[in-house]
């Protein structure tokens, strides 16, 4: 009988679940358990995948020049601190491997982009998470929990399922709190969609000290998560000390391509985010008159709380929308809540009139 075990680390974890996908009977249904970009992907970014095919034959850019620049010329950032890869979580495990040992301790919110916790307690790290308040990151949760073994610090911002954020002075205030010794790595996989003043990305901090790493996604305004694109800005020391242990080509050719033209297409960015930040008011105003509370989200996609007294719950009105062809997500937390991604025009009407019968009759057809 075989001896061979996996390290101890990998053994306490469960397989990540994946938004539901298909409906039995159902031949197309509105998936909205993902938070995708129901409009796509840019047009220029399809005619520059299209191109890209022509070349299969030979390695991707391992430099990843022509991606890096685009995202720098957008953002005005340096595009010698920019690392691409497979996804951003390719990125967070990146950073993980580079800089938590075994029996580090990594200090997560309670909510976020479970990978990060995957990744950590991989590594054999100690995963110490810090609750929310108020549905929002909770900075002095997360300040009373830092020890002296605190070696990685991550939250994501937007957070997900909730789709809050906190302000910048809140995020300095986080960084200014943690040891020298400690990576802050700030997940932007939904930075894309947010007009809010107040909010900061990450890159000015990562411009003024050693310890703090951006990460953002092509997955999600781009419309391009079949390629697994992502990219992270972060300090020329950590550049050359995470790449170290970089595969060669772990970004494809075609994903490069695709990317850098759908990051230069910035009217077809703000096309999207106008539509999602209008969607977002509307939702808002129309389940409140259903009397569900939608968590203030600045993402695209909303968490419901359906009403404390009553019958109402998460679990029933998911069963419901989905004999209506809607797929939305389960949060896994609290029965009272349900997490559903912004969607074309049509795919949230649907919704809205759904959650009205549902509200209403609360029988599944």
């Amino acid at each position: 009988m075989s001896k061979l075990e996996a390290v101890p680390g990998v053994l306490k974890l469960s397989p990540y679940v994946q938004g539901q996908s298909t409906l039995e009977g159902v031949a197309e249904p509105i998936k909205l358990s993902s938070n995708e970009s129901s409009h796509g992907p840019s047009p220029a970014a399809l005619e520059a995948y299209r191109k890209a095919a022509e070349s299969l034959n030979r390695y991707p850019d391992g430099s990843q020049y022509e991606l890096r620049h685009a995202i720098g010329s957008v953002f005005d950032l340096n595009p010698d601190q920019i690392i691409c890869g497979n996804g951003s979580d390719e990125l967070i495990q990146l950073m993980v491997r580079t800089y938590v040992s075994p029996g580090d301790e990594v200090l997560v919110s309670e909510n976020g982009f479970i990978m990060s916790n995957i990744h950590s307690v991989a590594q054999g790290a100690e995963l110490v998470v810090a609750p929310e308040r108020d549905y929002k990151v909770d900075v002095d949760a997360l300040l009373e929990r830092v020890t002296d073994k605190t070696r990685f610090c991550t939250i994501a911002n937007p957070n997900n399922p909730t789709g809050t954020y906190i302000c910048g002075d809140e995020l300095r205030r986080l960084h200014a709190g943690l040891p020298q010794n400690c990576l802050l790595l700030i997940d932007n996989a939904y930075a894309e969609y947010v007009a809010e003043p107040d909010y900061e990305d990450g890159s000015a901090l990562v411009n003024q000290f050693d310890n703090v790493v951006m990460t953002r996604t092509f997955s999600k305004i781009y419309g391009l998560p079949s390629l697994r694109i992502g990219w992270c800005y972060c300090p020329e020391k950590i550049v050359g000390e995470a790449g170290r242990i970089r595969t060669p080509f772990n970004t494809n050719g075609p994903a490069l391509a695709a990317a850098a033209a759908a990051v230069m297409d910035v009217n077809y960015v703000e096309m999207i985010r106008s539509h999602n930040h209008r969607w977002l008011q509307k939702i808002s105003n129309a389940v409140a008159e259903l009397g569900i509370e939608m968590i203030p989200s600045v993402a695209n996609f909303y968490l419901l709380k359906f009403p404390d007294e009553g019958d109402k719950n998460g679990s029933d009105a998911d069963a419901f929308l989905k004999s209506r062809g809607i797929i939305p997500r389960p949060t896994g937390g609290s029965d009272k809540f349900l997490r559903i991604t912004v969607g074309l025009d049509y795919e949230n009407e649907a919704v809205l009139a759904s959650l009205a019968d549902y509200m209403a009759t609360g029988r599944v057809e």
